[in-house]
């Protein structure tokens, strides 16, 4: 059964782009012995995330987020069980949010960035296909 997980989180102590990363090639290397695809996006120190894949193994990467020292306030936005995946094709997508229109953030947000804190998961969710469907995104590895 297929699952998809949508959660925000921020940095414990401020990230740079070498701890990012280190966290894609982390997921870019465990998550297709584990069947998960999805997207991340980090910004101001917040990250918000999409895993998709079985139940089993959504929930054990979620565990382990949890547990990382490297985030704190980990909230769960939405979680659900789905017919198909809308990340398929991605190990894990990062997404370059200076090249995203703040029109777009505005579109979903109370302000033109990235806070999944203050909206809805299911914009949330509908920001995060837009971002991908105009091509924000930085790395697709599969």
């Amino acid at each position: 059964m297929l699952v998809r997980c949508l959660y925000a989180s921020r940095a414990a102590t401020p990230f740079d782009e070498t701890m990012l990363d280190g966290i894609l090639t982390q997921s870019r290397k465990n998550n297709p012995l584990r069947g998960i695809t999805g997207m991340l996006c980090f910004a101001n120190d917040i990250f918000v995330q999409v895993l998709e894949g079985g139940r089993a193994d959504v929930a054990a990467l979620f565990g382990a987020i949890i547990r990382d020292a490297r985030n704190t306030d980990v909230q769960m936005l939405s979680y659900e069980e789905i017919s198909e995946r809308r990340f398929g094709n991605w190990t894990m997508g990062q997404v370059n949010l200076a090249n995203i229109n703040p029109a777009l953030l505005l579109k979903f947000s109370e302000r033109a960035e990235l806070n999944p804190f203050t909206c809805t998961a299911a914009a949330t969710m509908a920001l995060l296909q837009e971002i991908a469907a105009t091509g924000c995104i930085i790395s697709r590895s599969s």
